[in-house]
This record gives C-alpha cells, structure tokens and sequence, in this order.
C-alpha cells in the first residue's frame, strides 16, 4: 500500500476492524518514512455480470434503488429496505463466486422481499420476469395464494388466521 502522502511504497498495519456489517476490513496504517497514519477499507471484489457481457462492481445501493421502486406507495420502512438489501448481498456472496450474473441478483432479491411486501414483489417480479399479460399476474398470484395456504386446512376466508370458533354458548 502505497501512502498517501509521500508515496512511500510500503506501509505498516497499526490497527484492522470490521466495518460495513463484517463485508469490509477497515485498517489503520502508518508510513515508516513520514510516520503519518492514515486509513484504508479492504472489501472482497463482487463483479455482476450484466446481459450485454459488461461487468461492473456489485452495488448493494443498485438493490436498494431497485427494491424502492417496486415498495413505492408500500408501508415498508427504510431500515426494512436497507436489512433486505444487506441480506441480497450476504445471500450472494455466500456463493463463493466473484463474478455473478445480473440474474441471479434477481432472484435473490425475490425472496426476501416476497417475505416483506408480497404487492412489492409482484411489481418487482413482473418488470424482472417481464410479465407480458393478465395471465402472467394471475399465476404468479395463484402461486403466492397456494403457499400462503397451510396444507390440509381449509382456507380462512376472513382472513383472520384463526380456526372458526364453532359451538354455542360457554360456561363459567
């Protein structure tokens, strides 16, 4: 590491922490020949892969931007949004890969925020999904009302979550 402020090629490490929610190493250095100290961030390269074949830095603000768009007019907070963007890119770097394509940031964005906002995801999953009718809407309903519905159980027409109270009076 080169310092800063005499271009002295080599530095001694003083001080390393975690920064960034454990994705970056933030370290203190000092020069051996001017003694001045300055601070460095040291973070794993993630390089998305777009569909044109260009590959650019992976930006957990990109998600961010992305997923604020489709929550738009949603009651999702920002801390919500900001937890979600988090867990897409620990999601993605637990791959172990470098490089990923710009399609499996997608679907890695789908499930947790099909969790938080389920109108949320099916703006985002129609744009990334590239929905092209009614039908397309109505499947990808049809498949979030067939998930929702526990096995075995009648659905709950009010919608309430609770078994329908059945029988007459109670005694004290």
């Amino acid at each position: 590491m080169h310092c800063p402020f005499c271009r002295h090629t080599d530095s001694r490490v003083i001080d390393s922490r975690t920064a960034d929610d454990g994705t970056a190493m933030r370290r203190r250095r000092q020069c051996p020949e001017c003694n001045r100290r300055f601070t460095t961030i040291e973070t794993a390269s993630l390089a998305v892969v777009k569909r044109s074949g260009a590959t650019e830095p992976f930006s957990r603000n990109k998600v961010l931007v992305g997923v604020r768009k489709a929550c738009q007019g949603r009651p999702v907070s920002e801390d919500a949004l900001a937890r979600l963007a988090q867990r897409v890119e620990e999601a993605i770097r637990a791959q172990g890969s470098a490089e990923i394509d710009v399609h499996e940031v997608g679907l890695a964005i789908l499930g947790p925020l099909r969790e938080l906002d389920e109108v949320a995801y099916l703006r985002f999953a129609s744009v990334y999904q590239g929905f092209d009718s009614l039908e397309d809407f109505e499947s990808a309903i049809a498949l979030l009302r067939a998930e929702q519905e526990p096995t075995g159980q009648e659905p709950d027409p009010a919608g309430l979550g609770a078994p329908p109270v059945r029988g007459g009076t109670t005694t004290s």
